[in-house]
C-alpha cells in the first residue's frame, strides 16, 4: 500500500487546480499489479473539471484493465478527502465491495475502508443484469 500512496501523492503534485487550489492525486492498482495515476484537472467551465480518481480509472481502463485491487486518494488539505459521488459511481462499474480504498491527507493522515463501506448499495452492472466486465 505504501507504493500506491506514494504514487497518489506524486500525482497530487501534478494536479491542475488554479481555481480551487485543492490538489488531489489518485493511484489505482490493477489486478495484475500495474499502477495507474491521475490528478484532478480543473476547467474554467467548472462542470468540465475531472477528479483524480476518474482520471486514474479511465487511464487504466483505456490501457485494457477491468479488475482492480486497491485505490488511494491523496487529498489536497489537512484532512483525508473522500471521493465524490461521480467518482463513486465510476468505481461501482469496476470495483467489488472488497476493494480497499485509502484516503490520505496532505499531512499523511490515513483513513481506510472498503468500497462496500464507501458505497454500500451501488448502482452497477449487476443492477442491469450484467456481471463485472
Amino acid at each position: 500500500m505504501d507504493k500506491l500512496i506514494a504514487a497518489a501523492q506524486a500525482a497530487r503534485a501534478r494536479a491542475y487546480a488554479p481555481y480551487s487550489q485543492y490538489k488531489v492525486g489518485a493511484a489505482v492498482r490493477a489486478a495484475g499489479g500495474q499502477i495507474y495515476t491521475g490528478s484532478n484537472v480543473e476547467n474554467a467551465s467548472y462542470g468540465l473539471t475531472i477528479c483524480a480518481e476518474r482520471v486514474a480509472l479511465t487511464a487504466a481502463v483505456a490501457a485494457g484493465e477491468r479488475e482492480f485491487e486497491a485505490l488511494v486518494v491523496a487529498a489536497g488539505d489537512d484532512s483525508p478527502g473522500m471521493p465524490c459521488g461521480a467518482c463513486r459511481q465510476v468505481m461501482a462499474e469496476f470495483f467489488t465491495a472488497e476493494v480497499p480504498i485509502v484516503v490520505v491527507s496532505s499531512r499523511g493522515e490515513r483513513k481506510q475502508m472498503t468500497f462496500g463501506e464507501l458505497m454500500p448499495q451501488p448502482f452497477g452492472p449487476a443492477a442491469l443484469g450484467e456481471g463485472k466486465h
